[in-house]
């Protein structure tokens, strides 16, 4: 069981029902799982999904990882290529265990912030790809959480400084491309410059979607990717979010990205697991329990608050036992001081038009919605409860610190680390 206090949860037919639809979908884009069904090794051919490459002439295999789901994949496979695997390097996000594996190097950085931790790390996969020839074939996992690991800044910068424009880029509310853009040019080790150090070797870029689009220059920062933005629009996003004169910095030390085609001429970017496996795999349950459900998108972006509101409204003009199911991921503007994240300020937002018979469940993918929290429950069970405690919504709101109010509300789901990553997931129930 993905979802540990689901049992807690279930005390009637519309929870049970939710919480059935988001264990299918965590099932579905486990990331073992996935890498096990569609990655196969026969003779000297390795298939990934329907695309099938030749291994006949390469020397070396090598494996590099870097994001939530590089762990995970990795253990699978380096059992899938046994001996013929050379060497590798995975860079996962560290949460007090350190997991080992038989041939390849775990290494372990911060995260949602850098640190020189993952200077260091970032630093040996450079270190490893430079090594490769043009007889070599590298297999690189592409997960979200990398941007942040991925960070190497030029000589004379630091990840303290990143650091600093992070935290106002996400305070102002910033959507996850404009972040990206000014990742890629804050680092040596994303925005294509894997793909550059791993040159003239074959690349095989296995990319894990947490970036609502499933636009591959963006989940991770593009680590594989031609970058087609430049210092100029980093430039703009700095200037238009006013983060230098928030940060008190002259500047953060941008730099280009790779532009040179022949470092992308031997690489194949693959969108290899997405959201799109989970909301199928919640549709498939949605009708077995007998419910009609609708995938609405799986690119939800948006204000939280905005959103949560937009959300409850289309639920409410819904017919009886349907079901609206949403992938993505929304932003908050952060002018308080509490605890929280998307999901859990979206469902508590919800919270105000929530009808009997009604429930909407929001919440992370990878089980961390910025807090030890994948997400929250919203329905008038909670909002009862919430009248009888002396609690208003909108005072935790102003405060930013929905954790809080779901904690004492005891609406919180929670699943621990999920061992997948594809963006937020939202569950909209009507009975």
């Amino acid at each position: 069981m993905k979802i540990l206090n689901a049992e807690k949860l279930a005390v009637n037919q519309a929870r049970r029902a939710v919480l059935a639809m988001a264990e299918a979908g965590l099932q579905a884009v486990d990331t073992r799982a996935a890498t096990r069904a569609s990655i196969k090794l026969e003779d000297n051919r390795l298939r990934v999904n329907d695309q099938t490459y030749s291994l006949v002439g390469t020397k070396r295999i090598f494996l590099v990882g870097v994001g939530k789901c590089a762990i995970e994949a990795a253990a699978v496979l380096e059992e899938i290529l046994g001996p013929k695997l050379f060497d590798g390097i995975v860079l996962g996000i560290d949460d007090g265990e350190t997991p080992k594996l038989k041939k390849i190097k775990v290494l372990l950085g911060t995260h949602p912030m850098p640190t020189e931790k993952n200077v260091a790390a970032a630093k040996a996969i450079v270190a490893m790809l430079d090594s490769l020839t043009e007889n070599d074939l590298v297999i690189i996992v592409v997960s979200g959480g990398g941007s942040t690991l991925l960070c190497l800044p030029e000589a004379g910068a630091s990840c303290v400084e990143e650091g600093l424009v992070l935290k106002q880029l996400f305070r102002a509310g910033a959507d996850i491309r404009d972040i990206n853009i000014i990742r890629k040019h804050l680092s040596l080790a994303r925005g294509g410059y894997l793909a550059k150090y791993a040159y003239p070797a074959q690349v095989i870029s296995l990319i894990f979607s947490d970036v609502p689009g499933n636009d591959i220059e963006y989940i991770a920062s593009g680590p594989t990717v031609k970058d087609v933005t430049t210092v100029k629009d980093a430039n703009a996003i700095l200037v238009k979010y006013k983060i230098l004169q928030a940060c008190g910095l002259k500047h953060c030390g941008l730099v280009e990205t790779p532009k040179e085609g022949k470092y992308f001429s031997r690489v194949q970017n693959i969108l290899f697991v997405t959201n799109r496996l989970a909301l199928e795999a919640m549709v498939g349950q949605a009708k077995a329990l007998g419910y009609q459900p609708t995938i609405c998108t799986d690119s939800l972006t948006g204000e939280a608050r905005e959103v949560g509101v937009r959300v409850a409204a289309e639920l409410k003009d819904s017919a009886p036992k349907s079901v609206r199911l949403y992938g993505g991921e929304t932003t908050v503007t952060i002018k308080g001081h509490g605890q929280g994240g998307r999901s859990q300020e979206l469902a508590l937002v919800a919270l105000h038009s929530i009808q009997p018979g009604e429930v909407i469940m929001a919440f992370a993918s990878d089980g961390r919605d910025n807090t030890d929290a994948a997400g929250a429950i919203c329905d008038t069970m909670i909002k009862e409860r919430a009248a009888r405690m002396g609690l208003d919504p909108n005072v935790f709101l102003e405060n930013n610190d929905s954790y809080s109010f779901f904690e004492k509300t005891g609406g919180h789901i929670i699943t621990g680390y999920t061992g997948s990553n594809v963006s937020d997931l939202l569950i909209a129930l009507k009975e």
